[in-house]
């Protein structure tokens, strides 16, 4: 089939200018209500934290004119009060251009918007720090304007007080600096940084795969910080072009491909008396990965935890400072990888501590004393623990998150550290769906941000006993609520269960149409991401775009396969070298299912992923296209090759290692493309490179196979900015309509 402009490609303009009349005069819902900024599901406040004292909550919130630009408030817990703290518009009113670094960095932590974007508060709670600009604010609540202390052309970024908040320290061009807030001297704890060294950060994999985001730790007596050096040098360096709408942009960029070399990397100690440093020479431990720090409450000991390069292994080890002297406590090992956690919590008489494993085939707590030795485990079963959230040792109690009800739900749950019932917890959360639970320092009370598939998110201060004190954002669908002009059509998704060939459960859910006729025959959008450390069929609020698709006609399904998370090392395990297999034979098993449905039209069945999902997309249409008649692959990873070392070596292993990598790619399966295909991408986007899609896109064409494509200036891989969200969704739209929706 030649590759020709069919009508649908011709469509793609149109919808530039057009698509927000999309036939939708008899639907409430519209895709630029979604993307309004004043979200339907109502306003939550986003970066809450307790103020050390617990008096005091803290959290950003932007204003009517602009919800995207954030301000700092606080909220008096015992007059229920809200305030304005700190305005963004009070600092300044123009923002600068963010530096590359801090561009990349808030791309690895997923933040958007402008304003006030990160905080913290001193250790007494009398002051709250944060970046802005590129430059660091301090500020003391009752004070009429925060203190600018540093002016410089460079941009500081990952700001923080010492423990004790005597310092501020932050990383400038590479290097790590601190700054005494009494007398405002600054310090430079490193001044060799530059080029492709770099100290006291953290390296692309250790931000964008383990959720290590900083590079530096105080210790609590502020006697010493440990440190990373980085060094780039070995890995090699890509040459990608970042294309704007005016301009082009080179990039010079340290990426580390599967089966590269990865950074070299230190770690030291720095004496804040004597200013000397100290370093562990980690290069001793072969290939591998620095993947969490963190010091013992005597400042005298500090853990680290290695990860080998295949992470098959890893070891949790402790410095000694004074003798400096080292010793492992423990190592956990995996034939397939282990996941990496941050549930390591040293308690405060400085001989025990906590820790999370899945030696069981599960997550669950496990305590230790500080010689490696296991006292008991704390929590067991077959099911998962999610987070270890507080330790209250006045009491002994122990609370965490977990999935002892359903893997669906998320709650929280006490038990005793000195108790054997580690099977049987006390649930501390009464309502069904997803609890994310955050506390105060001291353990005595704590945060539910809370919401079901009938509940948009709520916030409620409650006591360790679960006793609600106070409504932060009680978020209720009133007449009010912006939600309320499209309750008549709003639709609640259906859950249900389906077994994989290997007798394992697959959960899915399924949202139909808002005037749904049993008699009816409709189209299906499946609605996928399907890769590991992921779960996207859970009791929670949903998406407002799969509401929107299923308010045109469409019955939305998402099924999360084996791989995905929260289930246990079995259900992740068979994608190991195997990535694209185990995923979409479950996925066509749900495809299965909904084609013996009498109300579901076999020959109109489409799938949509972003990221992973764009993968997935991408081979349902290649492997399956008996069952998959339209796809949408944003932002696709196509040949794990491209991708990097520590995401995909962790499920692939190395690429010299079998066939495993050539039968994962796309491409070996693109000649079976039957289907209409729509493939999207961030012309800058520095995770999934762009060639991901342009060599799929030569490949194709070489074909001569019939696709569509949508690129997007200047945008990386969460292509944000709200009018480009409108433009992406209503294409989408638009394509699935044009494809197998109503004739």
């Amino acid at each position: 089939m030649p590759f020709i402009l069919n009508r649908r490609i011709q469509a793609v303009a149109v919808v530039v200018f057009s698509i927000f009349s999309l036939s939708v005069s008899a639907k409430d819902l519209t895709i630029e209500r979604i993307f309004s900024g004043s979200p339907l599901a109502g306003e939550t406040p986003r970066a809450l934290k307790f103020a050390p004292g617990g008096k005091y909550l803290s959290y950003l919130k932007g204003s009517e004119e602009n919800p995207q630009r954030y301000d700092l408030w606080l909220y008096d817990i015992e007059a229920e009060k809200h305030q304005l703290l700190v305005s963004a518009d009070q600092l300044a009113t123009d923002e600068v251009e963010l530096s590359h670094e801090e561009k990349a960095r808030r791309e690895r932590q997923r933040v958007s918007g402008s304003g006030i974007i990160e905080y913290s508060w001193s250790a007494e709670g009398d002051a709250l720090l944060f970046p802005y600009n590129g430059d660091v604010f301090y500020h003391q609540p009752g004070k009429s304007k925060p203190r600018q202390m540093t002016k410089t052309e460079a941009f500081e970024t990952d700001v923080k007080f010492s423990p004790e908040g005597n310092y501020i320290s932050y990383i400038r061009e590479q290097n790590l600096y601190f700054v005494d807030i009494a007398s405002g001297e600054e310090q430079a704890v490193t001044t060799e940084g530059g080029g492709t060294i770099k100290f006291g950060m953290a390296e692309f994999v250790a931000q964008e795969e383990m959720k290590r985001m900083t590079g530096y730790w105080w210790s609590p007596d502020e006697s010493a910080i440990a440190l990373t050096k980085v060094d780039e040098s070995p890995v090699p360096l890509a040459t990608r072009s970042e294309i704007y709408a005016d301009r082009i942009e080179t990039i010079q960029q340290r990426y580390p491909f599967a089966g590269s070399d990865n950074v070299d990397i230190d770690l030291g100690i720095y004496q804040i008396k004597d200013s000397t440093t100290d370093w562990l020479e980690l290069d001793r431990l072969g290939d591998g990965y620095l993947a969490r720090v963190k010091w013992v409450g005597d400042s005298q000991q500090l853990s680290y935890q290695w990860q080998s390069r295949n992470q098959q292994e890893l070891n949790l080890l402790i410095y000694n400072r004074q003798e400096k002297s080292e010793r492992e406590l423990l190592t956990e090992t995996s034939d397939s990888w282990v996941n990496l956690h941050n549930d390591l919590h040293f308690l405060e008489d400085d001989k025990h501590f906590i820790w999370a494993s899945e030696r069981s085939g599960h997550k669950h707590l496990y305590l230790y004393r500080l010689d490696g030795s296991l006292i008991r485990q704390l929590s067991s079963g077959d099911w998962q623990v999610d987070e270890l959230e507080a330790v209250d040792e006045s009491t002994g109690a122990l609370y965490y998150t977990a999935r002892k009800e359903s893997p669906l739900e998320s709650h929280l749950y006490r038990s005793q550290l000195n108790s054997s019932s580690a099977a049987n917890p006390t649930r501390i959360t009464e309502r069904e769906g997803m609890h994310d639970i955050e506390f105060s320092s001291d353990a005595r009370s704590y945060l539910d941000t809370y919401s079901s598939p009938q509940q948009p998110k709520q916030v409620s201060l409650h006591g360790p006993t679960g006793n609600h004190l106070a409504w932060l954002s009680e978020n209720k669908i009133t007449e009010d609520h912006p939600l309320s002009p499209y309750l008549r059509n709003w639709r609640y998704p259906e859950f249900g269960e389906l077994e994989a060939s290997d007798g394992q459960t697959l959960y899915y859910k399924m949202t139909k149409p808002s005037d749904f006729d049993a008699e009816k025959k409709y189209p299906v959008l499946v609605y996928v991401y399907g890769g590991p450390g992921a779960q996207r069929v859970t009791k929670s609020w949903g998406s407002e775009f799969v509401q929107y698709m299923a308010q045109q006609g469409f019955i939305v399904f998402t099924l999360d396969n084996r791989g995905s998370a929260n289930r246990g090392k079995s259900f992740e395990a068979p994608i190991y070298k195997n990535m694209g297999g185990p995923e979409i034979e479950d996925q066509v098993t749900g495809v299965q299912y909904l084609t013996n449905l009498p109300f579901v039209d076999a020959e109109r069945i489409g799938i949509y992923g972003h990221s992973y999902g764009g993968y997935m997309s991408l081979l349902a249409m290649f492997k399956a296209p008996e069952y998959f008649k339209a796809g949408v692959a944003g932002a696709p990873v196509t040949d794990w090759r491209l991708y990097d070392t520590h995401y995909t070596e962790r499920f692939m292993g190395m690429p010299d290692e079998g066939n495993a990598y050539e039968n994962s790619s796309v491409f070996p399966y693109s000649k079976d493309l039957k289907g209409d295909l729509l493939i999207y991408h961030g012309m800058a986007d520095d995770n999934v490179l762009f060639t991901h899609s342009t060599k799929l896109y030569k490949q194709l064409q070489d074909n001569a196979q019939s696709f569509e494509m949508m690129n997007y200036p200047g945008k990386k891989h969460s292509i944000n900015g709200r009018n480009t969200k409108i433009h992406l969704y209503s294409m989408i739209a638009q394509f699935f309509q044009q494809t197998i929706g109503e004739q």
